[in-house]
This record gives structure tokens, C-alpha cells and sequence, in this order.
């Protein structure tokens, strides 16, 4: 379980993030919404340990984040940033063995172990044909399954993904979004960040609002994600609708009212 507890944060003197409070627990996704500036990336910095809080804490279970090491941070916490593109064409492997670090000494290269577990690591994804590519050469959504393939092999207890989905085609993104439930499935605790409210209805147990860097509203997603939040937010008019996915389930859907 990981707990914010009414935390404040920013740079210098200027506060950012005000009194935000949440949690995640085992196998859940929380969908994080707000429009640009809102301080969803802030957060994600004081979640990771980047960024040191003025106010509140943040509990992994009942350690207090700021008592944690940064190689016990980055042991339990996996990051998947929104692109990354090394500056030389590593293999996907190789990029992926990068998320072995925190676990090796100072001067330790990986050792067949931590190849094994980077083997896994592209077997849950089902990518493992992406291992000896080059990263620089692979699609937006190839490069985003090496980087949860990256996350994935410190082993950690949560996910944080910031808009996994930016720049990906329809298809890599449910692609993406679907091997993220199933990590979910699987007990990891999920924080994503999405400029899409369709990616709270389909994926996520809870959702988390943010405006100018306080929380509008959080709860289930059929609770928070209104017309009237949507429009308060993003200052733009949506009619949700509701539809059925090929098992029959009824789903939501947002379109906007462009005219």
C-alpha cells in the first residue's frame, strides 16, 4: 500500500502540489487527470523521492519515503517516463539491464541472474522478440514495452507511468494499456498519468483529479469522471456516453462537444 498523506511541495518557495492525499493498494490502477500544469509530474518527483516534501508524507507500507534510501526507493518504486531515447543504439536488453542497477554495487557489471530476469521481464510483456533490436530504431510502442521491461526487473512493489500512451498510434496504446492491467492482475500497485478520460473508465479502480495542484476530486471513476468535472478541468464541454466491449460489459466513453 503505498499512502500520501496531505503532502506540499514545490521549488524554492513556490508550491506546487497542496494537500494531496491518496493511496494505492495491492493490484490497483489509479488514473491520475488534469490538464497541463496541474502538477501530475510534480507529484510523480516527490513520489520517487526527486523532490523533498515541505508538508506531509508518503508511507510504502508503514516506511516513511523519507527515511528510505534512494536504492530502496528505486528497488520498490518502478518509473516508466513518457520517451526516452539513449544517446547511443543500445540493444533493447541492454536498456532493460539498466533496471538491474539498484540492485548491483558500485562497480558490478550484471551477472547472468539479472539477464535471466531481463529474459522475464520481455516474457511477461510477450516481447521477448524485441530483445536484441536496437532501441533507437524500434516504434514509440516498442520503445515504451522496453521501458516497462526496464521498470519491471527492479522488482518493485508499484509502477509509476507518466502518460505511457503520449505519441503512440490507437493500436499501441490499448496494446500498451492492456499489458498494464495485466501487470495489475498480478498484484502491482499502478499510478498512471493520462490525458485521456476513456483510460480511467477501462483501466483504472480509482481516479485522481488535479487542479492547479490540488485535488478536485478522487474516488471511483464512474464517481469522479463527470461532464461537469471534465468541463471544470479542462474548460471544455463533453457528453459521456455509455457502449458495451466485446464481452457484453457496459463501458464509458467521453466525446467532446466541439460544436
Amino acid at each position: 500500500m503505498l499512502k500520501v498523506k496531505d503532502i506540499e511541495c514545490g521549488y524554492d518557495k513556490k508550491m506546487v502540489i497542496k494537500g494531496v492525499s491518496f493511496e494505492v493498494g495491492s493490484g490497483e490502477v489509479l488514473c491520475l487527470l488534469g490538464p497541463n500544469g496541474s502538477g501530475k509530474s510534480t507529484l510523480f518527483k516527490a513520489i520517487l523521492g526527486f523532490l523533498p516534501l515541505k508538508k506531509g508524507e508518503i508511507l510504502l507500507g508503514e516506511k516513511d519515503l523519507e527515511q528510505m534510501s534512494r536504492a530502496d526507493i528505486a528497488k520498490s518504486i518502478g518509473y516508466v517516463p513518457q520517451a526516452h531515447i539513449p544517446p547511443f543504439p543500445f540493444e533493447a536488453i541492454d536498456v532493460v539491464l539498466m533496471g538491474r542497477t539498484a540492485h548491483l554495487g558500485a562497480f558490478e557489471s550484471p551477472k547472468e541472474k539479472d539477464v535471466k530476469m531481463a529474459k522475464r521481464a520481455f516474457e511477461v510483456l510477450g516481447a521477448s522478440h524485441l530483445e536484441n533490436k536496437i532501441y533507437t530504431e524500434m516504434s514509440g510502442g516498442e520503445r515504451q514495452l522496453v521501458l516497462i521491461a526496464r521498470a519491471l526487473v527492479s522488482q518493485p512493489k508499484i509502477l509509476i507511468m507518466d502518460e505511457p500512451t503520449n505519441n503512440l498510434d490507437f493500436g499501441n496504446q490499448i496494446m500498451v494499456l492492456n499489458h498494464i492491467k495485466n501487470l495489475a492482475n498480478q498484484g502491482m500497485s499502478i499510478i498512471m498519468s493520462s490525458h485521456y478520460p476513456e483510460h480511467a473508465f477501462l483501466y483504472s479502480q480509482k481516479v485522481l483529479l488535479l487542479e492547479s495542484g490540488r485535488v478536485y476530486s478522487s474516488g471511483t471513476p464512474e464517481k469522479t469522471v463527470t461532464e461537469k468535472s471534465l468541463r471544470d478541468l479542462y474548460g471544455v464541454a463533453v457528453n459521456i456516453m455509455s457502449t458495451t466491449n466485446k464481452k457484453g460489459e457496459a463501458i464509458k466513453v467521453c466525446v467532446p462537444m466541439a460544436c
